[in-house]
Order: C-alpha cells, then sequence, then structure tokens
C-alpha cells in the first residue's frame, strides 16, 4: 500500500487525524479539493464570530453613551471588514497546511474518490492505502422552493460584495439566528422566517423563548409559525412569498435551512460504504463503516455536528488505530455555543428532555445585567440548572447573554465531572459578576417529569 493511513477531507476532523496518526509513525496522505481548514474555519464558526464581533460594535458605541463616553458610530466598512477576514482566513489556511506538513503527512490539493475498498483517484494519481478515513463534511442546502436560485446560503453570506440593507432569512438554527444578529448588528432590517414556534429547534424550552424576545428586542422582524414558498426577483430586489400570503421585498434571501453530508461523488458504493438516506456514513461506536477498514468521522456523518468534537473525533481514531493508547472524550456532555447577539451556551440536557425519564428540579433566574442598568439598552439575561432529584447531580446548564459561551465552558468542566447541586451552592461567587448567578441559584422554581418513586 502506498499509505498506512489515507484521509479524506482537510477539515478539524481530517487534519487532526492525520496529524496525531503521522506523528505516531503512520504514512498518512491527506486530500483537501477546496480549503485546508474546512467548513469551520473558512465558511463557519471562525469568520462567523469575526462577523458577529463586527456587529456588536455598533451597539458598545451607542452604549458607551451611558458611561459618559461621546462616541458616535458612523458608517460601517463592510469591504474593510471583509478583506481583514480574509487575511486571518488565509492565515489559518497555512497553518493548517503546516501542521500536517511539519508531522510528516503528504498533502494532496486535489479531490479524492474510491476506485474500491483499498483504492482511490486523488487528482490524476491512483492510490493504495490500508485504512481510510472519510472526513468531508457537510454542505449548506436550498429549499426546493420556486425561485430558491435568486437566494445565497451560508458560503454565499461570507462574500457577499456589499452588505444588503434588507435581509429576509428563513431558518431559526445556528446559522439563522447568528446571521440574523450579524446582519442586524451591521444596520440592516432583517425578517427572520421560520416553521417552529419557537427558535432552536431541539433547546432548552424556557432559552428558545429567552432568545426570541432578544431577537426582538433587537429589532428583528420574527415571523414564527411561517415557511418560505417561493422566492421572485425582480432587477437587484427580491421578494420572498411566505406561506400566509405576504411578500417582503430584500436586497438578499438567505437559505439557512440546513445542511447536508458532503459525500455526492465520493464513490463510497463502489467501496461498499452504507450511507442513510440523507447521505449520511453510517459508523459504529468507533466510527468504522460498513468496510472495517474504512471509518468516518465529524459532519459527514452526521450526529454531533460540531468541531470541538470532530477534531476530538480525529484524534481518538488516530490514537486507536496507531497508538499504544487511546485518550478518552466525554461524547455524552458536549457543550455548545450559539454566537447570537446576545449568544446562548447549553451543556447537558434540555429540561424537557430530561423531564422524559426523570424526576427533575429546575432552577432558573433572570436579570438585566450590570452594564445595561447604565446602557438603557434592553437586554436580559436568563441562567437555568437542571437538576436530577435523586442524586442532585447537575445535568442540564443553560444560559442567554453577554459571555454565556466563556461561562458555559467552566460548568462543562464542573459536570463532567459529576458536579451536584449542593457542589454549586458551596462554591464561592465572583462578585459581581454574571456568573456568580450559577452558584447562588438557591430558590427552586419548579419540579418536572415523572413523579419520584418513595421508599416505602
Amino acid at each position: 500500500m502506498d499509505f498506512d493511513l489515507f484521509v479524506i477531507g482537510g477539515g478539524s476532523a481530517g487534519v487532526r487525524c492525520g496529524r496525531i496518526a503521522a506523528g505516531l509513525g503512520a504514512r498518512v496522505g491527506v486530500a483537501e479539493e477546496r480549503f485546508w481548514g474546512g467548513t469551520c474555519v473558512n465558511v463557519g464558526c471562525v469568520p462567523k464570530k469575526l462577523l458577529v464581533q463586527a456587529a456588536e460594535y455598533g451597539a458598545q458605541a451607542a452604549d458607551a453613551r451611558g458611561f459618559g463616553w461621546d462616541i458616535a458610530a458612523r458608517a460601517h466598512d463592510w469591504a474593510a471588514l471583509l478583506g481583514a477576514k480574509d487575511r486571518e482566513i488565509g492565515r489559518l489556511n497555512a497553518t493548517y497546511r503546516s501542521l500536517l506538513e511539519r508531522a510528516g503527512a503528504t498533502i494532496f490539493d486535489a479531490r479524492a474518490a474510491f476506485l474500491d475498498p483499498h483504492r482511490l483517484i486523488v487528482g490524476d494519481r491512483e492510490i493504495t492505502a490500508g485504512r481510510i478515513v472519510v472526513a468531508t463534511g457537510g454542505r449548506p442546502t436550498r429549499l426546493p422552493i420556486q425561485g430558491a436560485e435568486h437566494a445565497i446560503v451560508s458560503d454565499d453570506a461570507f462574500y457577499l460584495p456589499t452588505l444588503p440593507r434588507r435581509v429576509v432569512i428563513m431558518g431559526s438554527g445556528y446559522i439563522a439566528v447568528e446571521f440574523a444578529g450579524i446582519f442586524a448588528g451591521l444596520g440592516a432590517q432583517v425578517d427572520l422566517v421560520y416553521r417552529q414556534p419557537l427558535p432552536l429547534r431541539g433547546f432548552d424550552a424556557d432559552l428558545r423563548q429567552a432568545l426570541a424576545e432578544a431577537l426582538a428586542a433587537s429589532g428583528i422582524a420574527l415571523h414564527p409559525q411561517t415557511s418560505m414558498r417561493a422566492i421572485h426577483r425582480d432587477g437587484e430586489t427580491r421578494r420572498a412569498v411566505l406561506s400566509d400570503g405576504r411578500e417582503i421585498a430584500a436586497d438578499a434571501v438567505f437559505l439557512a435551512t440546513g445542511r447536508a453530508p458532503n459525500t455526492e461523488g465520493l464513490g463510497l458504493e463502489r467501496a461498499g460504504v452504507a450511507t442513510d438516506a440523507n447521505g449520511a456514513v453510517r459508523v459504529d461506536a468507533e466510527w468504522r463503516t460498513s468496510r472495517a477498514h474504512i471509518y468516518a468521522i465529524g459532519d459527514v456523518t452526521d450526529q454531533l455536528n460540531l468541531t470541538p468534537v470532530a477534531t476530538a473525533q480525529g484524534h481518538v481514531l488516530a490514537e486507536r488505530l496507531f497508538g499504544e493508547t487511546a485518550r478518552s472524550w466525554d461524547f455524552t456532555r458536549v457543550p455548545t455555543a450559539v454566537f447570537s447577539i446576545p449568544p446562548m451556551a447549553t451543556v447537558g440536557l434540555s429540561e424537557e428532555e430530561a423531564a422524559k425519564t426523570q424526576p427533575v428540579e429546575i432552577f432558573a433566574t433572570g436579570f438585566t445585567p450590570m452594564r445595561h442598568t447604565l446602557s438603557g439598552r434592553a437586554r436580559r439575561t436568563f441562567m437555568k440548572l437542571v437538576v436530577d432529584e435523586a442524586s442532585q447531580r447537575v445535568i442540564g446548564a443553560h444560559m442567554l447573554g453577554e459571555d454565556a459561551p466563556e461561562i458555559m465552558q467552566g460548568l462543562a468542566v464542573a459536570m463532567t465531572a459529576g458536579a451536584t447541586k449542593a457542589d454549586f451552592d458551596r462554591t464561592v461567587g465572583i462578585h459581581p459578576t454574571a456568573a456568580e448567578e450559577f452558584v447562588t441559584l438557591r430558590t427552586l422554581t419548579r419540579r418536572a417529569g415523572p413523579e419520584p418513586v418513595r421508599a416505602a
């Protein structure tokens, strides 16, 4: 075989897997056809957070007046922002390539596809590998509606030549609510259209309600329980036709209605690798596909589609295949953040999930952050703990508010270690901070779930 391990995909999962395997002495090849670093680095979490931070500066300039500063936010330079963003992404691209090269991996700037279970065509070269990892990530999808070709998707949003002044966004997941905040923060009129009663399906219901209120308070027009039927183009104007018959004129219509595994054209059928109806590669608990020597990690499996999860999977898999021991990650309590404005973060179970199987105690609070008692901005923070009644372990933590992602990382460590509500209660808070509220939540808000079984 030409390689002990060949990785298809140079994103977070593939680069980590290839780098660790090469460092353990394996002969490794990695192919990437588009851009090193994958979705997260190029058209995902990294540039998106930079845009979120840009959007926050206008509000901060306005808020400064409440603290005695005479600051005015004048016109925003979209081209300057994208230029700065592109320079940083270019630096990260080079870093990802360098990590692989320094580890001793052979890199291919080319598309790879299977010819059979052990043979690949990489660009115009045929190679063989003992083990193969599919780490090709995902891609944005478009609604199958009339005029969908007149809309943009998330990949396009990072390269718009000008900032649209009116934007209609269809969807209410991570991408939709984050870009709603970005465009609104930069001065655009934003309409957010979504089928659910509240945004961010799958998150805790109280957190979803708090986010909806925060989005509305920031001036975003919400259209819940509504879908988009068609998009018409009238010169440079797009008209979004909604399910209730309304039409909204906009400079851009943004379809943020989901992503699909990027498996088209990989020749998986020639290798005997099974996929599901959505194209996701089927894997077992150790990321093996239906072929024992072929693995799949990251978003291409459509399981926990988060960059740190993909990175951890790549690291563990490389150590399992070529190391003497493999580290372990806890994939049962994966923290996550949504960089809406304000941001939200969560770890563990929602109240709804937990209450299906066990009696739980709920501790929740909402308040105006200290900063906004002077700024006057209508912005609230919401915090919530879900506690298993029997063991008193904290099994869910949820927050909407400034610094929520930074705070939640520490709570994730505590929960992974098995912290109880008593552990939270006996921890001294840092004052004055929002974070201290998590260790001063003393009053039970409510109980939920099935009735506990009491000893006779």
